[in-house]
C-alpha cells in the first residue's frame, strides 16, 4: 500500500475551510486548474467527493465535515512542529537534567551552579551521577545529557565537546607534613608515601611512569577511586595525594599544594553531549551555567603554594 502524500492536508484543510476551488487555489497561490487536480486528488485518496456541486456553489459532504476539525487541527500541530521553538521561559521550565561527573566536580563547582539553577529556573531539578569509565554509551541513548571529562581516543566521534578549563596536577598534604616546608625535589616527592587515584582500581598511573624515567619511584599505600576521597585521607594522615589543581580547588581548603616537581602534562577537561540536544534550548542554558560555574570557580581559585625543584 503506497503511503499518502501528507501535503494534501494542508490543500485539504483549505478547500474545507474556503468551500471553493478558485478561493482555495488564490490562498495556496496556486492556479484554479492546479487546485482542480489536487480536489481530484483528494477525492482519489479519502474515496468520497468531499465537496459537490450545489447550484452555483460547492457544499461538503458528511465526509467532510466530519474530517474537517481533525484536519485543521492536524495542520496547525504539523505547523507548531516546523515552526521554531518560542523563546524559554526559565521560571516555567519544568526539567530534569542528569550530570555524569568525576568526584570531586560536584563539590568544587556544585555549590556555584546550583545557586545559579535556583535563582533563573527553579523548577530545574540537576542529577549528578558518578563517571565509573569512559563509556560513551549513556550520552548516545540520552540517559545523561550532560558530561565532563577529558576527551580520549575512545570518546565517541559524534559527541559535541566544548573546552571548561585547562587544568594540571599539584601534590597535597595536611599541615605539618615534612613536605609543608623546603624546597620540594622529585627525590623528596617521590620518597613520600602516596595516594593513587585510579576509577579502575590501579596502582600506576603517568605519574608513576614519568618518576620510572628519572630513575624514581613512589610508593603508594593506598588506591582510591576519587579526588575528594584522596584528599581527606591527605588530610588527616601523612600521606601525599596528587589532583587536578583547578578541579579540586575548593577541597584544599587548610591543605598544603604545591606544584608537581617532574614535567606532567597539563590535560583539559571539556563538557561533552549528544548532538540531539545541541539545538534545544533548555540544553543550551544548562551549558552556559555549566561553562560560567568553572570560569566563576577559578576567578577565585588561589595558587598552589610551596616551591618545587626537579
Amino acid at each position: 500500500m503506497s503511503r499518502p502524500d501528507l501535503n494534501l492536508l494542508v490543500t485539504l484543510d483549505v478547500l474545507l475551510a474556503e468551500g471553493s476551488v478558485a478561493r482555495a487555489a488564490r490562498r495556496l497561490r496556486l492556479s484554479p486548474s492546479a487546485m482542480s487536480r489536487a480536489l481530484a486528488r483528494l477525492r482519489e485518496t479519502t474515496g468520497d467527493p468531499l465537496l459537490v456541486r450545489a447550484g452555483r456553489d460547492l457544499v461538503p459532504t458528511p465526509r467532510a465535515l466530519e474530517l474537517r476539525e481533525r484536519v485543521r487541527l492536524l495542520v496547525q500541530d504539523g505547523e507548531a512542529v516546523l515552526r521554531p521553538a518560542e523563546k524559554l521561559n526559565l521560571k516555567q521550565l519544568i526539567r530534569t537534567f542528569t550530570l555524569r561527573t568525576s568526584e570531586g566536580f560536584v563539590e568544587n563547582f556544585g555549590p556555584v551552579l546550583i545557586a545559579r539553577v535556583r535563582e533563573e529556573a527553579p523548577g530545574v531539578r540537576l542529577c549528578f551521577v558518578q563517571k565509573p569509565d569512559k563509556d560513551s554509551a549513556p550520552l548516545r541513548t540520552g540517559i545523561v545529557h550532560l558530561e565532563t571529562g577529558v576527551v580520549e581516543k575512545t570518546t565517541a566521534p559524534e559527541l559535541r565537546v566544548q573546552a571548561l578549563f585547562r587544568d594540571r596536577y599539584v601534590g597535597v598534604v595536611g599541615k605539618g607534613h615534612p613536605l609543608s616546608k623546603g624546597k620540594i625535589t622529585s627525590v623528596r616527592y617521590a620518597g613520600g608515601k602516596h595516594i593513587s587515584v585510579s576509577r579502575q582500581g590501579l596502582e600506576k598511573g603517568p605519574i608513576d611512569e614519568i618518576l620510572e624515567q628519572l630513575g624514581l619511584q613512589r610508593e603508594i599505600l593506598v588506591v582510591v577511586g576519587g579526588f575528594s576521597t584522596a584528599l581527606g585521607l591527605a588530610r588527616a594522615s601523612d600521606l601525599i595525594a596528587s589532583v587536578p589543581e583547578r578541579h579540586t580547588g575548593n577541597l584544599r581548603g587548610g591543605m598544603q599544594s604545591f606544584p608537581l616537581p617532574i614535567s606532567v602534562p597539563e590535560f583539559t577537561v571539556s563538557m561533552l553531549w549528544h548532538p540531539r540536544l545541541d539545538a534545544d534550548p533548555a540544553h543550551r542554558w544548562l551549558r552556559g551555567c555549566v561553562r560560567d560555574a568553572c570560569a566563576d570557580q577559578f576567578a577565585d581559585s588561589p595558587s598552589p603554594e610551596g616551591v618545587a625543584e626537579g
